[in-house]
């Protein structure tokens, strides 16, 4: 969605001399985002070659020069090999270089700021070093948790995690204080905007500033505004990184004004957006005959981890009621909760002791969750890329899934065929057997997973 211009008139643009953009071709092995990189002289043919992804597994962390901290952290949790935005936007990212990422959902884009801020972080007690923001509150605390286990062995460094619904007079204690001011602040916007403009924070010494799902919070104008507000308060030299599975070729143009000749990796080609390893089917029914078929889908697919999305906080609430009445182990998130009741059913949610979550699309990014394989669309989504959010929720990494919508209106025929032609991917209907093999994770591969991001402790900030 393009901004109007008196919105594009106040964004700050630190963009000094003309570049020239090159594209670099990505080598076909099934996984490849188109990578752009903006530098002030054309490339040739060869470095062209050696910009694409051949190789990209022969690279481990070690390769990147971290420090032995981080390096140790990353052992401990089981990881060899970078992904393939890891292995782009690492190198430069440890640099200071800006940044502007779109991969796919669960691909690793997190790490790439937690690891490049966590290796130029020099923590200095009341000091805040690291600025992200997020869109929703639970991403904020996985991101925040994130930090937790990269710095396991960095005992210097503190985090803290601000966000709407709970204390601002606890935020500024913390702020305040030297020993406890966090050096990395997580973050919506609307809260840390607050804590700004109340001189609560001192935004003087940040270095990094970071935008995670940045399409969302730069499409929205309140959101925007915020966002806004908050950069204007930092120093006008810092790295600023922002990344989402989804950045149209409108707010790439708002994004850029935040930034000084960055880094740039995009998917041009869209039907790369779709995950690996995931299968997508759609149900046409009657809206009457749609809780029928979810109980027996629900049987069907038993001691698979679920995500049932719906769109509104009413159908939320009923539909997970209905689930429980029929002894369904279920859950739901939405904006209606309390905060400490939204994290405390999150955490519940993650650490599996429930199976079934029915959420609204506050769920939709971002939120990863190890064991969650199936994603169902109870209500259709209302356009292709929060489909692609939704969906991004199973198969993460390149594992297993599968992806179910209900079509039960014209309209939601209408997005199916969108998203069909967007990422030239064939939808087919749900057949009335899948094998589980092609969609749920083995016993060893569900353990792996679990000993490498299974790692969720209490807010402690």
């Amino acid at each position: 969605m393009s901004a109007p211009e008196n919105e594009n008139d106040e964004l700050i643009d630190y963009e000094e001399e003309d570049t020239t953009v090159t594209t670099v071709p990505t080598a076909t092995n099934g996984h490849g985002a188109a990578v752009t990189t903006t530098s002030t002289t054309a490339a040739t043919d060869t470095d062209k070659e050696k910009k694409g992804y051949v190789g990209v597994h022969s690279t481990g962390f070690r390769d990147f020069l971290l420090k032995p901290e981080l390096l140790r952290a990353i052992s401990d949790l089981g990881f060899e090999h970078p992904s393939e935005v890891q292995q782009e936007c690492i190198p430069q990212a440890v640099l200071g270089m800006d940044v502007l990422c779109q991969a796919k959902s669960g691909h690793g884009k997190t790490a790439v700021f937690v690891l490049a801020t966590l290796q130029q972080l020099e923590p200095i007690d009341g000091e805040v070093s690291v600025l992200v923001l997020c869109h929703t509150r639970e991403l904020a605390y996985q991101i925040k948790n994130e930090y937790g286990r990269f710095s396991k062995y960095m005992p210097d460094v503190r985090t803290s995690v601000f966000y709407g619904g709970t204390s601002v007079a606890k935020d500024a204690e913390v702020l305040k204080d030297k020993s406890k001011c966090p050096h990395i602040i997580v973050a919506t916007p609307g809260r840390l905007n607050a804590l700004g403009r109340e001189k609560l924070l001192d935004a003087t010494n940040v270095k990094h500033f970071v935008l995670d799902e940045c399409d969302k919070m730069l499409e929205q104008l309140d959101m925007r505004r915020d966002v806004q507000e908050i950069f204007r308060i930092t120093p006008h030299h810092k790295q600023v990184m922002m990344f989402s599975a989804t950045l149209s070729k409108d707010i790439r143009v708002t994004c850029k004004k935040f930034m000084t000749n960055p880094l740039e990796i995009f998917i041009d080609d869209e039907s790369k957006l779709t995950l690996h390893g995931l299968q997508q089917h759609y149900i046409k029914l009657e809206e009457t005959a749609k809780n029928r078929k979810l109980n027996d889908l629900l049987d069907q697919l038993e001691f698979n981890q679920v995500v049932i999305f719906v769109k509104s906080v009413t159908r939320a609430n009923e539909l997970d009621k209905l689930l429980r009445d029929y002894n369904f182990p279920s859950i739901c998130i939405h904006s209606g909760l309390a905060q400490e009741e939204r994290i405390k059913r999150y955490t519940a949610f993650k650490a599996f002791e429930k199976r079934i979550l029915v959420a609204t699309d506050i769920f939709g990014r971002g939120i990863d969750v190890e064991r969650v394989n199936i994603v169902i669309n109870y209500d259709s989504p209302p356009d292709a890329d929060s489909y692609l959010h939704r969906v991004g929720r199973a198969g993460r990494f390149g594992t297993k899934g599968l992806a179910i919508t209900f079509v039960s209106s014209d309209a939601d025929q209408d997005v199916l065929a969108a998203i069909q032609s967007r990422f030239e991917v064939a939808v087919p209907e749900l057949p009335e057997a899948i094998d589980p093999t092609t969609y749920s994770l083995s016993y060893f591969e569900v353990s792996l997973m679990c000993q490498q991001a299974d790692y969720f402790s209490p807010v402690t900030s």
